[in-house]
């Protein structure tokens, strides 16, 4: 068509050009030359050809123009182009709650696929880039909720209505062709790794922002499906909120080793391993007071199955062994007494968005005086020690069904995670003993709930309907999660359901896509403790998230 068009116009002017000369010479052949004046030489073929050659030079110029401009502006051209799409992080695909490792090696429209997660993580996959300097880009969110709850416990303690607000700022640098760095500050409690969300109270004070993500990546140019990774960072595995909560970011240190395959069934196959330091204790012994260090080691095996023209198959397993537990347990512990008199010690405490329900042993020392041979005590108890039942060595394996229905905007996805800790109770035999009492102090050991080996399973079911890309667009969905008491660390997992572990949990959610940065979700949780008659707790979700 623009060729046809340009042979127009080039046509039309050869026309006026050659009437023109037409016009000219039969003017100057009628009429007699006016004092002796040269009459002007008439356009020949010669002259046409030259200016067509011109003209045609021209075109060719102007075409390599727009295409040196189009080269020189491709962000602009993406900005333009594209619709929604996560910036790093991490954040982040969303989808339903699941997040994958992923590689350089992977289109950015593959990660934003891979990076599944729960609507906090769906958030963080709709973040754009929009604004850069130089190497760097920045994106975020805000999210404003309104979280009334209600049923539970008979005594109404769980009932409240409360507002919450959720901040993200995220910065990423290319530096160069092989490395990649990133920063996030993010809202919420510092003592707790799996909200970011801020209640607005505290008499108006100001609220938290901390350092959520700084990393470090590198892919190697001479070795690209290699990505290695360092600092605090997004998940480079595929897990549910069953085992991890999409708020946390883990620290240290992650390999990934992926591979895309042309294959007719295969498409994807990927190694992943971690090293994740959680803590460091000091040894209380007289003779022993070495630092030692907490950590997680795991890793995953990740494959993708093309199974048909329109249903697709992702396969993951993997283990997470955790390494010196008991230093969650001790925190935790610490974090939940609340006499004012008896500032913790030692390790941090620990804050969680929901109840740890694992079974742990807590050891309580409580001052006295004698007076007259009489002991008193004084009311101040400080925890002295705290252990869980359990070690945790988690075997998780995940399936998770994409299904194109024909339809853009009504994809079908269907997750399902089975996670089983295959060292439920093994820490019984290293319990320490209850100290022996003293002049000063007396000691009691409690414990919250037997630890029964064969409670060590976790399930979760997931369904969604819909995509969150455009504006307009509507997604629903359902998860089914149940929960045994020693199925995962109850304080990484996800933050909203009723407790971590002895649970049985139902979700609810809708989420519609009102404008390219604005979404708006409603989500309703339904669960309660296992074995027990009480009430289902309800809390629901109304939430309102501003991206940039």
């Amino acid at each position: 068509m623009k060729s046809n068009k340009n042979l127009f116009l080039t046509a039309l002017i050869l026309t006026a050009l050659t009437a023109g000369a037409w016009a000219q010479t039969v003017t100057a052949s009628n009429a007699a030359p006016a004092n002796g004046a040269v009459a002007p030489a008439p356009v020949t073929a010669a002259d046409i050809q030259a200016l067509k050659d011109a003209l045609a030079a021209q075109q060719l110029q102007i075409q390599a123009l727009r295409a040196q401009l189009q080269s020189k502006d491709p962000a602009l051209q993406q900005v333009r182009s594209a619709g929604p799409s996560v910036a790093t992080a991490d954040a982040k695909a969303p989808e339903s709650p699941a997040v994958v490792a992923t590689n350089l090696q992977t289109t950015a429209q593959d990660k934003s696929a891979q990076n599944a997660g729960s609507s906090d993580e769906r958030i963080r996959n709709l973040e754009r880039q929009i604004k850069g300097i130089g190497p760097i880009s920045f994106s975020g969110d805000i999210r404003l909720r309104s979280e009334p709850s209600f049923g539970g416990p008979s005594d109404g303690s769980l009932d409240r209505v409360r507002t919450r607000v959720r901040a993200r700022f995220n910065a990423i640098a290319n530096l160069g062709e092989q490395f990649r760095a990133g920063l996030t500050l993010a809202s919420g409690d510092i003592n707790d790794p799996i909200s970011t969300n801020q209640t607005l109270t505290g008499f108006y004070t100001r609220k938290a922002m901390a350092l959520d993500q700084a990393f470090v990546e590198f892919t190697p140019k001479d070795f690209k499906p290699l990505t290695l990774t360092g600092g605090k960072f997004r998940y480079p595995w595929y897990n549910t909120e069953l085992t991890w909560d999409k708020d946390l970011n883990p620290e240290g240190a992650a390999e990934t080793l992926a591979f895309n395959l042309n294959t007719p069934v295969l498409k994807r196959f990927a190694l992943v391993g971690f090293q994740l330091p959680f803590a460091e204790m000091a040894g209380t012994a007289a003779t022993d007071k070495r630092i030692t260090q907490s950590i997680t080691y795991g890793g995953q095996l990740q494959t993708t199955w093309q199974l048909g023209p329109r249903v697709k198959l992702s396969a993951y397993t993997g283990y997470y062994d955790y390494r010196g537990a008991d230093s969650i347990a001790l925190a935790l512990a610490r974090a939940s007494s609340k006499n004012p008199q008896t500032p913790s010690s030692g390790a941090l405490p620990l804050a969680s968005g929901n109840p740890v329900q694992d079974s742990t042993y807590t050891t309580t020392a409580t001052t006295i005086v004698t007076i007259d041979g009489t002991a008193y005590p004084t009311g101040v108890t400080s925890i002295t020690n705290a252990q869980f039942a359990s070690k945790f060595g988690l075997f998780d394996t995940i399936a998770r069904f994409d299904i194109d229905t024909g339809h853009p905007r009504v994809p079908l996805s269907f997750i399902g995670d089975y996670v089983q800790n295959t060292e439920a109770c093994g820490n019984l035999a290293n319990i320490v003993a209850v100290p022996t009492n003293t002049a000063t102090q007396t000691f009691k050991q409690t414990l919250n709930a037997p630890c029964n080996s064969h409670h060590r399973r976790g399930y979760w079911a997931e369904g969604t309907v819909g995509r969150l890309q455009k504006k307009g667009d509507l997604q629903l969905g359902y998860a089914r999660i149940y929960i045994e008491r020693e199925a995962v660390l109850g304080n990484f997992n996800y933050s909203d359901i009723r407790q971590g572990t002895n649970v049985s949990q139902h979700r609810f959610m809708s989420l519609y896509q009102l404008d390219r940065s604005v979404q708006l979700s409603f989500t309703a949780l339904v669960g309660r403790p296992l074995g027990t008659t009480e009430p289902w707790l309800t809390r629901l979700q109304f939430d309102t998230v501003y991206i940039f």
